[in-house]
């Protein structure tokens, strides 16, 4: 305990550090403030909240940190801006225009960044149209206005209110601790956990799924071990050996040194569960829109997310997504260019194709069991719900928002200490460091979005 608070006293010593903590609350205070504004002429006692944290709805309510349910002016968060950014990365893979603005250095990326601005927009608007069309039904919406007006001015509400959590993310990555649209989802996730541990203990303790203080004690201590378990897929690495020749400048050595490649046993982050999650939805649209085929029994299991059936499809779309999502963003020809480039090599490992070879047949070694590990997390809520934890808390078990915080935590602590280090203080821990989601090179040459 004392050296917990001599740590704090040593990153409020740092003048730099500090101001950058205050910062990064104060905005993330005005994010949290403006996702309880409501849209101008919405009655939020008329809204239909439970459907919109249901299903696919309740995942995009998650990251929005509940805005979504409540028909606030940030209901569509930052998940445009994810989806432009991604765009954009499989743009410069495919498109010659985008990847030479890859190769351009700073005036490139600034290119990007603007047409990564240009396409949240597009999507935004988009989005808000079919917001305003599926959640917010017309008794709901203020007389005075009028459906039409109230579309006009809300798609143009909504459409600014993720612009500025979006120029709200860019300046906690400039003036505050880093990562800012990452730092956003977290704490929109985190501040539905204490409702969810609220009503978890009511259940357990009072309500009709009682099992007594005991059952709610096991189920977190459960908690603490996936957490745990999703720790070591965030961390895991495979350190590759990188052996620099000797220069010899003038009267000074240069090179001769070892160093090591991490290539990361889960490269995908948590993309490949949000692509399968968003497949998994495919079997209700298909109901809804043909009511003869909702009585089908494989679709009855598909569309229920505790049944075998679902789990293990599931599974398996997550640890093909997880291959394909790595093979498009890990660039193992780059990472030899650069190699050879600062006179490096693998020791054992002839340069040029061999390195290129090598290099693909550990990234594809590690991705088996990264993947796999993935599945079971993505899996592990559904597990949770069929031994009678509330689905709301379930949520906490694996899945997206578990990875999400996992990650996030790690690179602010990550964050954290190296201000604490550079300036001859002791780190967070007695021993080791701690490590983010370390960044490798992408099959664009840029690094993926980070959440």
């Amino acid at each position: 305990m004392k050296r917990f608070f001599t740590t704090l006293s040593n990153i409020w010593k740092i003048e730099d550090l500090r101001v950058r903590i205050t910062n990064t609350l104060l905005f993330l205070l005005i994010y949290r403030v403006g996702s309880f504004i409501v849209l101008p002429g919405v009655d939020p006692a008329s809204l239909n909240s439970q459907r919109a944290k249901e299903g696919l709805l309740g995942l995009l309510n998650m990251f929005a940190g509940g805005s979504f349910s409540r028909a606030s002016i940030f209901a569509l968060g930052v998940m445009p801006y994810i989806s432009a950014s991604i765009v954009v990365q499989l743009l410069g893979i495919a498109v010659p225009y985008f990847t030479k603005l890859q190769k351009e250095g700073e005036s490139g990326r600034n290119k990007l960044n603007q047409w990564t601005r240009y396409l949240t927009i597009a999507i935004t608007a988009a989005q808000a149209i079919g917001y305003i069309r599926t959640q917010i039904t017309p008794d709901s919406i203020s007389p005075v206005l009028g459906a039409t007006w109230f579309s006009i001015t809300s798609v143009f509400v909504l459409t600014a209110g993720t612009l500025f959590v979006m120029w709200l993310g860019e300046k906690i990555t400039d003036k505050g601790i880093g990562n800012g649209i990452s730092l956003i989802i977290m704490v929109g996730i985190i501040a539905q956990l204490p409702s969810a541990i609220v009503s978890e203990f009511e259940s357990r303790v009072t309500g009709a799924n009682s099992g007594g203080l005991l059952i709610f004690i096991v189920e977190f201590v459960a908690l603490i071990a996936v957490v745990m378990f999703t720790i070591l897929i965030v961390q895991g690495t495979r350190k590759i050996a990188v052996q620099y020749a000797k220069r010899i400048v003038g009267n000074k050595q240069y090179g001769g040194v070892r160093q090591y490649i991490p290539l990361k046993v889960n490269a995908a982050g948590v993309m490949p569960i949000i692509f399968a999650q968003a497949l998994m939805f495919i079997p209700t649209t298909i109901a809804s829109f043909f009511p003869k085929m909702a009585s089908s029994p494989v679709l009855i299991l598909l569309s229920n997310y505790t049944s075998w059936l679902h789990n293990l499809v599931f599974a398996i779309l997550i640890i093909l997504f997880t291959y394909f999502y790595t093979a498009i963003t890990v660039n193992p020809k780059q990472m030899s260019d650069d190699m050879k480039k600062n006179g490096g090599f693998i020791p054992g490992v002839k340069p040029g194709n061999p390195t290129i070879d090598f290099i693909d047949d550990v990234i594809s070694k590690i991705t088996l069991p990264g993947s796999i590990f993935l599945a079971i997390v993505a899996i592990i809520p559904a597990l949770a719900n069929l031994t009678g934890v509330n689905s709301q808390f379930a949520r906490f078990f694996g899945g997206t928002s578990l990875i999400i915080l996992v990650g996030v935590v790690l690179d602010t602590l990550q964050q954290i200490e190296s201000h604490l280090l550079m300036r001859h203080y002791d780190g967070l821990m007695k021993t080791g460091r701690i490590k983010g989601r370390t960044a490798i090179p992408t099959a664009a040459g840029t690094t993926p979005p980070a959440i």
